[in-house]
């Protein structure tokens, strides 16, 4: 038999977060992109283990804490999925937000605590909110974030030629008006919604080179978000769906999504500092986003972002898998 592991789940706007506190082998690397590497090269079984049916399913996600290598991260992460190993996590940094400041990672402070949270991206900063010792609602502020094209047109399998924008928020999105491809969010089956982010996903990343002027493994396609078409300037919120990973689908807003929307409408002159958007998902929930400060990553003029939302606990568990247990190694049925 395994060890036990010790996990507790979060959701953000309903995306689950499986924390993974302890029971797993030491995460080797010097830097976190290193400890990324060296988990998926070896140490994959247990993303399998943790995130697969009979113990998750397709569309679970995990945040495994491992020890931080740079200077004000009181945690590090990785994020795990169907896939493999995201670069950045928006609705599980909320949720390790709180987590942290419940939990002890960091001295609570009232009425907000920093929490620094080291990401695949780089190190991001939380502010939890903290009323009668107990954290609440989280904001973040994004890594330098950047569109990467415009208005790229693609051909896309199944749908023709598609307008979309190519944006980095942590992890790089196409983003496409859904309208525009003849879908309505809320309304179309979700079916349609993975089908349609899938091949567009497919399209850009034949279309166009994916590159991160900091370091080469930040440089993949992650997915497509599909939008209402509206900025989410309004009384009402934009509302999008994110199409990740193996086509996964985010119950959240996104947040590594909603800073790529906003540096998208940044760069085009757009959004300005202290403006705000909100963003739902397919579920309700709700993220807000505003420029938080202008910056440059490379030669992208960039932007980062203020993202905030809530998550919620749901439960804890301990994990094992017994010698003779095959089918517990991990397996999906979609």
């Amino acid at each position: 038999m395994t060890g036990v592991i010790d996990v507790l789940d979060m959701h953000t706007g309903g995306e689950p977060v499986r924390i993974i506190r302890a029971g797993l082998p030491p995460v080797i690397g010097a830097t976190i992109l290193d400890k990324r590497a060296y988990a998926r090269d070896t140490l994959d079984d247990w993303r399998r283990l943790l995130m697969f049916e009979p113990r998750g399913h397709y569309d679970m996600y995990g945040a495994w804490l491992v020890e931080p290598t740079l200077p004000g991260a009181d945690l590090a992460v990785l994020f795990l999925h169907n896939e493999g190993y995201s670069t950045m996590c928006g609705h599980a940094v909320i949720a390790l937000g709180r987590y942290a400041v419940d939990h002890g990672l960091v001295a609570k402070v009232e009425p907000v605590t920093r929490v620094g949270i080291e990401c695949p991206c780089g190190l991001v900063e939380a502010d939890v909110e903290v009323r009668d010792g107990r954290a609440g609602a989280v904001s973040f502020v994004s890594v330098p974030a950047f569109a990467l094209a415009l208005d790229l047109g693609v051909d896309v399998r199944g749908i023709g030629r598609v307008t979309c924008d190519v944006s980095y928020g942590g992890a790089f999105y196409a983003l496409v008006a859904a309208p525009d491809i003849g879908l309505v969010l809320g309304r179309s089956r979700v079916r349609d919604l993975v089908d349609a982010a899938t091949a567009i996903s497919a399209a850009v990343r034949d279309a166009v080179a994916i590159v991160h002027p900091e370091h080469a493994d930040l440089g993949f396609l992650y997915g497509t978000i599909l939008t209402d078409g509206r900025d989410g300037a309004g009384a009402e919120p934009s509302t999008n769906v994110c199409i990740f990973a193996d086509a996964e689908v985010d119950r959240s807003p996104t947040g590594s999504g909603v800073t790529a929307r906003l540096a998208a409408q940044a760069a085009r002159g757009l959004l300005e500092p202290g403006q705000t958007r909100r963003i739902a998902s397919l579920t309700g929930a709700v993220f807000t986003g505003e420029i938080a400060g202008r910056t440059a990553c490379g030669p992208h003029d960039a932007v980062r972002v203020r993202v905030g939302g809530k998550a919620h606990y749901m439960g804890e568990a301990r994990f094992w898998r017994e010698a003779d247990d095959e089918i517990g190694r991990g397996f999906l049925l979609r």
